[in-house]
């Protein structure tokens, strides 16, 4: 079985106040498990949001085969 590296978000933060993490990490892990690297952040609670991210770590990973999720996805296109 391959592994595949996914992008994906790190739910952080307490009850009913959540912040994430933008992170690469394996597809296998848990959503809390271990991660490779972190590719920036994401706080929905705030107006307007504050979407964080290193982009040219995003397009390098993506490079070597890393697959972002839908919900990454979808931030990238409003960074």
């Amino acid at each position: 079985m391959s592994v595949v590296v996914t992008i994906r978000l790190q739910r952080m933060g307490a009850v009913k106040q959540p912040h994430y993490r933008v992170v690469v990490c394996d597809s296998r892990k848990a959503r809390k498990g271990g991660f490779i690297e972190i590719v920036g952040y994401y706080n929905p609670m705030r107006e307007p949001a504050i979407i964080n991210m290193k982009k040219d770590r995003i397009k390098e990973w993506v490079s070597k085969g890393a697959r972002p999720s839908s919900t990454v996805k979808n931030l990238l296109l409003k960074v």
